[in-house]
């Protein structure tokens, strides 16, 4: 406790970390979000659209409005005031929302947080939607300056954007780590520039700071409806990247991300958009780009550098979500164990998952090559965003409830007004469903079914290996009747089993075919829990499994759903007091059951079910090197199983 005590003798070192902490924020947290002023207002007022906004200064000054109080509503209120209250051992984002839901559904409270869980995943699902469409809209955006600086550069704007995707997806092995360092001032530069541009547009129309009063957004809403309401299908990219605020709350804390917020990001932004329609009142011809626009001529290729450096890190951040959020649905049981390389000593949440990396990549490459344009995407973008968040809106509330006893008429206020918003622009982008916005819905619904599967398969799994394999007790029981039928061998031998209730293919066969066993057995089963993290001191529990004398101990390792469940070092924190005398862990040998899953004429699941289910075990991880096992002493024994 004393080290955490000091800083506060030395109130400068003190502030010297906190202003780390959000320079660091700045740098993550807010790439989404923060370049969402490039392509926001031209997508408004673009005339391409199906439903377009015609251009007048009361529609001005109702987008501007619009987008000014929705952020406020959807980035302020919901997210950064009432989401990022509600977190799981310090971690935000809809998967801490789900673990809070799945720990609870088990309990008193019903099937409601179990339900709740289940339309958690779709909005996980969404997320995926959200990290391939976030690069090929963010990059691509940044890319079309390009056009603005020279005409004759729009032949090159896919090209480069696929380089620099390409590039981009390449040195994800490296980690986030080495480059981290440069994220925030790059960031911060970011959004200086797009504030002191806005200003300038603002300077020449300071008219447009009306739109700030809720009046323009109410008016425009009531008396121009039919041009408000598709307008909100575009609208809604102002708060692209809200839900990355709450998923990276662990990584920061809640107090950087809200100063970080609330002291330059929202300001820069909010100055940009004003100051965009600031230039668009002016004239009219320059909605084609009134991000790039708002600089001077010399400024705008160098604007364009910056806003692809932004860009990047927006995509790097989005990224780096999927490999979280793809790792914890893992380490919950919707998605087969994956191969995940941690790319930093210091940060646990920086991690690189090579087979989501590459499929995110060919991904976002046929999405540029598909839609060519970031006007294109939009359509496809917003009904990512609007779904994610109102997912998000909707678990909190019964969080809410749960976690504080809010009384209802409170939430039932607070939901209904939160809630309205969200369905609005929930609506209003599915009147763009055949214009792209079925992209998202389509990949978070493939995303929903193999993740739904696996869960499900996985259970159809367990209960024929409880099956076939045999209660561990018993087994014990016959091991100590039949000993002298057995030779015993000295070394130490580790099991790793799915629980304590069953016994180990592995050894069952060992014993069997090989009639031997080692003078110390330990059952090892792995637990991961609906938290983070497990503290060091809590990781194992020992259960002689009824006698002191027969050399088989039980071990269960407990990690948290964003631990690396390495074995060997689990296995080193036990006492030896409390084993069967001492284990040799530096010559014991490792047994892993490995099952082949074939389709079988039970009606467990639907035949298709059955064939995605055994497809997407093909993807799952070595288990040696997933729970950190040494292949020199590694056993590997297999089995079949029908599902």
């Amino acid at each position: 406790m004393a080290s955490k005590q000091e800083p506060g003798h030395h109130p400068g070192a003190r502030d010297a970390v906190k202003l780390a902490i959000v320079v660091g924020a700045l740098g993550v947290v807010f790439g989404d979000i923060g370049t969402s002023p490039i392509y926001t207002m031209q997508t408004v007022f673009n005339p391409a659209d199906p439903h377009p906004v015609p251009v007048s200064a009361d529609n001005v000054f109702g987008v501007a409005s619009l987008i000014f109080w929705s952020v406020m509503i959807i980035v302020t209120v919901t997210y950064i005031l009432l989401a990022m209250r509600a977190d799981n051992q310090g971690e935000g984002g809809i998967m801490a929302l789900i673990t809070l839901l799945r720990r609870w559904s088990s309990g008193s409270a019903g099937r409601i947080p179990a339900v709740l869980a289940v339309v958690g995943i779709f909005g996980a699902a969404l997320f995926f939607g959200d990290s391939m469409i976030t690069p090929a809209i963010s990059v691509l955006s940044a890319i079309e300056g390009l056009e603005i600086v020279n005409p004759d550069l729009e032949a090159a704007v896919v090209p480069i954007t696929a380089v620099i995707i390409v590039a981009l997806f390449l040195v994800q092995r490296r980690g986030t780590a080495a480059v981290g360092r440069v994220f925030g001032p790059v960031m911060i530069a970011w959004f200086v520039v797009i504030a002191a541009l806005g200003i300038g547009g603002i300077a020449h129309h300071p008219d447009i700071l009306k739109a700030l009063s809720p009046t323009y957004a109410l008016s425009f809403l009531s008396g121009h409806f039919g041009i408000a309401f598709f307008a909100l299908a575009a609208i809604v990219l102002s708060v692209t990247g809200a839900e990355a605020l709450y998923a990276d709350m662990g990584h920061f804390g809640r107090r950087a991300i809200t100063r970080g917020w609330l002291g330059l990001v929202l300001p820069a932004c909010v100055l940009s958009y004003l100051g965009q329609g600031a230039l668009i009142l002016a004239d009219p011809a320059n909605i084609s780009s009134p991000f790039f626009l708002l600089a001077p001529g010399w400024a705008r290729l160098p604007l364009v550098v910056l806003a692809t450096a932004a860009t990047v890190i927006a995509s790097q951040a989005v990224i780096t979500g999927a490999y979280s959020v793809a790792s914890q649905a893992a380490q919950l049981g919707y998605l087969p164990r994956l191969r995940i390389a941690h790319t930093s000593e210091s940060t646990m949440g920086q991690i690189y998952v090579p087979w989501i990396n590459w499929l995110l990549m060919v991904s976002v490459l046929t999405l540029v090559f598909a839609f060519q344009s970031s006007a294109a995407l939009a359509y496809a973008f917003g009904m990512a965003v609007t779904g994610t968040i109102t997912i998000t809106t909707l678990l909190f509330f019964y969080v809410a409830r749960l976690k504080w006893g809010t009384s209802w008429w409170l939430l039932g206020t607070g939901a209904a007004l939160l809630l309205g918003v969200d369905l609005l622009f929930v609506a209003a982008n599915l009147t763009k469903l055949v214009h792209g916005a079925w992209l998202p819905l389509l990949i978070a619904l493939t995303a929903f079914t193999i993740m739904t599967t696996w869960q499900r398969g996985r259970q159809v799994v367990t209960a024929e290996r409880e099956r076939t394999e045999g209660t561990l007790p018993e087994f014990v029981e016959q091991l100590r009747e039949c000993r002298a039928a057995t030779a015993t061998v000295p070394g130490t031998a580790i099991f790793l089993n799915r629980g304590k209730q069953t016994v180990p293919l592995a050894l069952r066969a060992n014993l069997e075919h090989n009639h031997v066993r080692h003078e110390h057995v330990v059952i090892m089963s792995i637990e991961t829990d609906t938290v983070p993290f497990v503290p060091a001191e809590q990781r194992v529990t020992v259960d002689d499994l009824g006698y002191t004398d027969d050399g088989i101990t039980h071990v269960t390792a407990r990690f948290g759903y964003m631990d690396g469940p390495d074995v060997p070092a689990a296995l080193r924190t036990l006492d030896e007091a409390a084993t069967e005398g001492p284990l040799d862990l530096d010559d014991a040998t490792y047994f892993l059951s490995k099952i082949e899953l074939r389709r079988g004429p039970a009606a467990t699941m639907a035949n298709w079910r059955k064939r995605l289910f055994i497809a997407t075990s093909y993807i799952t991880a070595d288990a040696a090197a997933h729970f950190g096992l040494p292949r020199e002493r590694t056993i590997i024994m297999g089995s079949h199983i029908e599902v």
